[in-house]
């Protein structure tokens, strides 16, 4: 189970229009925990991202290069330098592969949750993007090792991530601004959290929509 590297675009523009159409989503999850524009401040980067993008004739890596490079110049406060490195590293893991296939995607991952690692102390408890995408990236490594296909680990990978977003509810605010209200955020779910497992669940979608279509020969 494949697709090349320049077909993966698509995967780029299924991320940006999840996000997108996600704005007022995410913003109203924020508001109750935060400042309310995490929606606005997403959805303003990627809309940026997905214009520059219909000026270029990028390959996957390219585009995930370009949404990185929006983030951190445009998008303030900690999600611009937060996804600026996650999709700096899956572009990075990407860049040398003309063929997507588990492994490269097992990299992409590992990379972008290293990158985002290297920029926050946020644990897996603390109420952030790191309850999601530590809990998928693992599901996806212990998928792959058990010798399943790209469908399998992406499968395993939004489960483990659908799980983790769920447990945020549950949770205290640790870090971030939400800390401010520290055990009165129990009972709402985290928008970074959101973000990433919408973000995620376009990777995988779009990623198992051009395998069937290479299968399919469409």
């Amino acid at each position: 189970m494949e697709f090349t590297n320049r077909a993966g675009i698509a995967v780029v523009t299924a991320i940006i229009e999840a996000v997108c159409s996600n704005r007022d989503y995410l913003s109203r999850i924020d508001a109750l925990v935060g400042d309310g524009d995490h929606g606005i401040n997403m959805s303003k980067g990627f809309a940026m991202a997905g214009e520059e993008l219909g000026e270029l004739d990028a390959d996957m890596s390219e585009g995930l290069l370009t949404i990185s490079s929006i983030l951190v110049s445009k998008i303030g406060g900690s999600m611009g330098p937060l996804y600026g490195s996650f999709f700096r590293g899956m572009a990075a893991a990407s860049k040398d592969e003309p063929v997507i296939h588990a492994a490269v995607l097992q990299n992409m991952l590992q990379k972008a949750y290293s990158r985002i690692a290297m920029l926050t102390s946020a644990q897996v408890g603390d109420k952030t993007l790191i309850d999601v995408l530590d809990p998928a990236v693992k599901a996806y490594e212990e998928a792959a090792a058990g010798g399943g296909n790209m469908e399998v680990c992406l499968k395993r990978m939004l489960d483990a991530a659908k799980r983790g977003l769920e447990s945020t509810k549950e949770l205290a605010a640790k870090v971030g601004r939400g800390s401010r209200l520290g055990e009165r955020a129990i009972g709402h779910q985290d928008a970074g959290a959101t973000s990433c497992y919408i973000i995620l669940e376009a990777l995988a979608e779009a990623s198992l929509q051009l395998v069937k279509a290479e299968e399919g020969g469409v």
